[in-house]
């Protein structure tokens, strides 16, 4: 956590929780009006993304070239 923002909890935490939500939420807007596709991932699924990531890349995929053989592939077909 970096100084500047260990001093903003710090300001947010001695406000009445009332006033903590408000603040949460003008944070949020500026974070969205920043960055409109922000989605927060936990470190599970910040791995699981890696994860796929890497297997994308060195082609360890499944591949469907037509609805017929996605279909095929759930019936077991």
């Amino acid at each position: 956590m970096s100084a500047v923002t260990k001093q903003i909890t710090d300001m947010v935490d001695v406000l009445p929780e009332n006033e903590q939500t408000l603040v949460y939420e003008l944070v949020k807007r500026m974070v969205l009006a920043w960055d409109p596709d922000f989605t927060k991932v936990t470190p599970r699924e910040h791995a699981a993304i890696e994860k796929a990531r890497a297997e994308y890349e060195r082609g360890d995929y499944v591949s469907f070239d037509s609805a017929e053989e996605l279909l095929n592939s759930f019936s077991g077909n």
